[in-house]
This record gives structure tokens, sequence and C-alpha cells, in this order.
């Protein structure tokens, strides 16, 4: 088969489907993991500067350059595997190296990313997680016994995942050094595919809940201003009925309140939409972790419940408040519209009735004025006759009063009837008689 019969994505998107495999690692084996965000805009970032930083980390550790046609990298940095990947908001590190540290967690194992590179990031952290893979102990009361001193108590989860083969502890806590931490027990036996795909799935699981609770300082933000909007709609909506006030006043103040709401939703859609996108994501990885009850330990679901729900409820909530003012404030308009129309054709009916007197008068003028100038006309077309037929009157021996008094009733008769022939030929040839 020829190319020609192909459609030209048709490779790009099938090899997109196998362009960001999970790990393959077996414990004991230690995870580093960061992400890095631009405050602003994000999604529309240089990704140039994205790849010179991820140049900078490869070349800094003698690895392999990345290809700049890529959104993803894998290579062989010292004694860590290196796999980098961009996305819409933000680019993602994770470094895998076999054995634990000697201390529990201890930074050193994150000394491929060291701190003045973080730093020069075109980007701020928004994670970072350290998971510890080990194998699990024959008896699982020692798994709790050794991590009592790793995580804080109070919030701290531990659950079977994948039918039990593997046990997952952590807290969601942020430690000095600024690493969240994981610890990955699993049983002997289990595939790195396997041990892979669940490494994975917890750092997913952090990175996506930091980029979704992002939204949560938005809402506040935008709630605090929807609290000073709110009273001027208020008033607005409430104020509609007093025929005091113009409603052409009262529209303009709706408009400007309007526009701040409409900006309001311009700025916003973009994190609120990405917020609902980023929790579905969280939903769908703890769903894939397949988590069962470990002892009388909270799970993951629990916890998302009680701390992280609240946070995505307070999100969703403000969006549907912005909705809700947003409708108010387009029917308030409309109710007002309708109220400037209404006036206006009041306004309109009093100007027709007003020309229409104004015609009747001026028709009342003119039918004056014709009758003054049949009267003129007639006066001056007596005067000319008169004088044309004077030599006649003195021919037949007729008095000139006489001659006067005979052609007036005529020549009245005449430019009377020539006066209406005129004014019958305006009004068939004028607008009306054109169309």
């Amino acid at each position: 088969m020829g190319p020609e019969i192909e459609h030209p994505l048709r490779y790009d998107l099938v090899n997109e489907l196998h362009a960001r495999p999970s790990p393959r690692l077996s414990a004991p084996a230690t995870c580093v993991f960061v992400a890095f965000k631009e405050p602003l805009d994000a999604a529309n970032r240089d990704r140039a500067r994205d790849l010179a930083h991820l140049t900078q980390l490869t070349s800094r550790h003698g690895g392999p350059r990345p290809d700049p046609s890529e959104s993803h990298y894998q290579g062989r940095l010292g004694r860590y595997d290196l796999k980098w990947e961009s996305h819409t908001e933000f680019v993602t590190y994770m470094a895998l190296t076999p054995g634990l540290p000697i201390r529990p967690f201890d930074p050193s194992a994150a000394a491929i990313f060291p701190q003045e590179w973080q730093q020069a990031a075109p980007g701020k952290r928004v994670a970072a997680v350290m998971v510890q893979i080990d194998l699990l102990p024959d008896d699982p009361q020692e798994v709790l016994d050794r991590t009592g001193t790793w995580f804080a108590r109070d919030s701290l989860t531990a659950v079977w995942v994948l039918e039990e083969a593997a046990l997952i502890v952590g807290d969601f806590r942020i430690d000095a050094d600024g690493w969240m931490r994981f610890a990955l027990f699993v049983k002997p036996g289990v595939g790195e595919g396997r041990i892979g795909r669940i490494v994975h799935r917890l750092a997913e699981l952090e990175t996506y809940r930091a980029m979704s609770m992002l939204g949560l300082g938005r809402a506040r933000g935008l709630s605090n201003r929807l609290n000073e909007l709110e009273p001027r709609l208020s008033a607005i909506v409430d104020g509609m009925t007093d025929e005091a006030r113009p409603a052409e006043t009262v529209l303009h103040e709706l408009l400007a309140v309007s526009a701040e709401l409409e900006a309001q939703a311009v700025q916003h859609s973009f994190r609120f939409g990405a917020t609902k996108a980023y929790e579905a994501i969280v939903t769908d990885r703890i769903t894939a972790l397949r988590e069962t009850r470990f002892r009388d330990r909270q799970m993951l679901t629990e916890f998302m419940r009680r701390r992280y729900q609240p946070a995505m409820r307070t999100t969703a909530s403000a969006e549907t408040r912005l909705k809700t003012m947003l409708e108010r404030a387009a029917r308030a308009g409309e109710l007002l519209r309708t109220r400037v129309d209404v006036e206006r054709s009041a306004q309109n009916q009093l100007l027709l009735e007003r020309m229409d007197r104004r015609a009747d008068l001026q028709l009342r003028l003119q039918h004056t004025v014709e009758g003054l100038s049949v009267v003129a006309i007639s006066y001056y077309a007596v005067g000319l006759l008169s004088y044309a037929l004077y030599p006649v009157a003195a021919r037949l021996h007729v008095d000139k009063a006489y001659l006067i008094a005979g052609l007036t009733p005529l020549a009245v008769l005449v430019v009377w009837w020539a006066m209406r022939q005129v004014r019958r030929s305006l009004h068939k040839h004028g607008p009306a008689g054109d169309l």
C-alpha cells in the first residue's frame, strides 16, 4: 500500500498511544518526581524554555540530548533513569534509581535535581514527590511499626492496592525539604511493569491533585469579588420598579455590573475548566489503584472525601454562583431594555401626535394660503386682462367697470381650477404615488 492512502496523522496518533509508557522497576528502588508550572498563562508558555531547562539537566549529567520536536524524553543519567513529559500547563521529571537511601527519604536521593537547577526552572514547582519502593515484610504489621515515625498519624493513609499486590503508605504532607513522601511495599513476585504503574499513578495523583487545587485560590478570590458585586446587582434589580429613576440610567448601571461579571468569567473560565478535568483524573487514578482497606487505616478515597472534595466543591460553587449572577444580570437587562423600549414607544407616540397636530395646522395654513393665492392671482389676472381688453371694450362701447366686473368671476374660477389641478398633480406624482 502506498503512503497516499494513509491519513497524514494516522501514525502520529498511534505513536501518541505509546509515547508515555509507565516505568519498569523492581524493589527496592527510589522514585523522585517534580513538576513545574509557570504562574501565569502556562498553556501559552514558551515551550522552548522547558526544553532548554531539560537540556541543561541532561548535559549536566552527561545524558543524551532531547529531541526538540518531542514532548517527552527518556534517558539514562548516571545511575538514574529520567523520564520527562510536557503537558498543557506543566512539565514533569521522574527519576528512578535502584536501592534505598541510608536514611528513609533522605534528600540526597533527589541529588539528580540540584537546588540551583530547580530555581532556574521556567516555572515554579507545584509537585515534588519521593516514593520509596521496598519489599513487603512477611508480617504487614511491621510496615506500620516502621513507618510510624515517617508520617503524621492524623492524616496517615495505608491501603492495599491491585488486589493486595502492594501496600501504599503516606500522609499527603510536605516535609522540611519540600517533598511529599510515599512508601510502597510490594509483595515478592510482583512484576516490574506493575510496580512502575503504581509509582506512576502515585506521582500523577499528587500532580493532578495540586493542579486541580489551584482553582481553590481562584475560587476564593472570585467569591470575594462576587460578594462586592452581588449587593450592587440586587440593588439594581430592586430599583427597577422605581418609576422615579430613568430606565436608561438603571440600564447603564446594570451594564457596568454585567461587564465586570463577564470579565470575571473570562478570567476564570480556563482555570475552572482545567480544575474539573484534573479532578476527574485524580478520581480516575485512585479508582485505577483498586484500593482495599488495610487494618483500620484510612483509605485514599476517605482522605480525599474529607480533605480534597470540599475544595473541589468550593470551586464548583464559585463557578455556579458566577453563572447564576450572569444569568440574573442578563434577565434584568432584558427587562430594562423592554422598559426602555416601552418608554421610547410612548415618547415616539407623543412625538407622532405632535407631528400630526403640526401637519393639520400646516394643512389649514396651506388651505388659507391657497385661498389667498387664488385671490392674488385672480387680481393680477383681471388687471392684465382688463388692459388687454380695453381697446375691444372701447370699440364695443362697453364701460370699463362692467368689463372688470365681468372678468373677475371668470378669472377667479379659472385660477381656482388651475390651482386644484396643480395640487392633484402633486399628490398623484408625490411619494405615495411613486409607491
